[in-house]
């Protein structure tokens, strides 16, 4: 398969170990392109549901492939989020090509993004983390549920449904707490002078120029891969929102052989992540 090249690309909250994880889905993305820049922003591995014991073949591939594109020289950032808060501990650690951050700025075009998860700016998840992890257990439940419903739906030739999308979209609170995430970032981010600001965290895909009385930026969140399936791409100077679509992809030998050696390349990596999270 014909790799794309991108020059960047931004995904968050993968939710590796968790049940509503489009692990297959993202591999195949990763697959068809080849970008100079990879920005995991955020929740890529579900620490806080990571006791279940639950982290297929798939999921280890996912983790396989994203260090066969670093030793291919694709810069990694692993940028941390509220979900894998445990790896924040080796923030601004550069083993290669690959880096762990809590955020970062990048310079592009002349023109600069700030990038981070977004967590800092919810309640819920700063003083209540107990009740916030109780919520990522439902949450996760809810979307597992779904995926059974949406089965019985198509097999009756129906349109899929989504009822977190719904839930958000019919609770006041929930749309609240959305519209100010937002301002809160893009304020921050004009205060800053910054050009762009991307967050992940709130599941929720978008780009959208926002204005205050101190002047303007481009707001960009890269969505997710349990519910949306997007991420963010910049190339030739601008940006654009990806949406994953099942077409026929198919993995090259290259890839599948990379997938098996990577861990004796670049064992340190992959063995500093695996033993914390196990001890966690």
């Amino acid at each position: 398969m014909k790799k794309r090249k991108v020059e960047v690309v931004v995904i968050s909250d993968v939710h590796l170990g968790t049940f509503g994880c489009h692990a297959k889905e993202l591999l195949n993305y990763l697959s068809s392109i080849k970008p100079k820049i990879l920005i995991l922003n955020g929740d890529f591995i579900d620490i806080w549901q990571f006791r279940k014991s639950y982290f297929p073949q798939i999921h280890l591939k996912v983790v396989r492939k994203i260090l066969s594109m670093a030793s291919k020289g694709t810069k990694i950032y692993y940028v941390t989020g509220n979900h894998d808060e445990l790896l924040r501990k080796f923030s601004d650690m550069h083993m290669g090509n690959f880096s762990i951050v809590d955020k970062i700025v990048l310079e592009l075009d002349d023109k600069k993004a700030w990038i981070f998860h977004g967590d800092v700016f919810d309640v819920s998840v700063q003083h209540s983390k107990w009740i916030a992890k109780l919520g990522g257990l439902g949450y996760d439940y809810l979307i597992l549920f779904n995926r059974f419903v949406n089965w019985c739906l198509m097999q009756m030739g129906k349109e899929p449904y989504s009822f977190s999308k719904k839930i958000k979209a019919s609770v006041k609170k929930a749309v609240k707490h959305i519209a100010d995430f937002e301002t809160t970032a893009t304020d921050l981010a004009i205060e800053k002078k910054y050009d762009y600001v991307i967050c992940g965290h709130i599941h929720e895909p978008k780009i959208e120029q926002k204005s205050n009385k101190n002047g303007s930026v481009t707001y960009l969140n890269s969505g997710d891969w349990v519910e949306n399936l997007t991420a963010l791409e910049y190339n030739r100077k601008r940006w654009k929102l990806y949406r994953y679509a099942d077409v026929n992809y198919t993995e090259d030998e290259e890839d599948l052989f990379e997938m098996e050696t990577i861990l004796s390349e670049q064992p340190m990596v992959f063995a500093m992540i695996t033993k914390h999270i196990n001890s966690f």
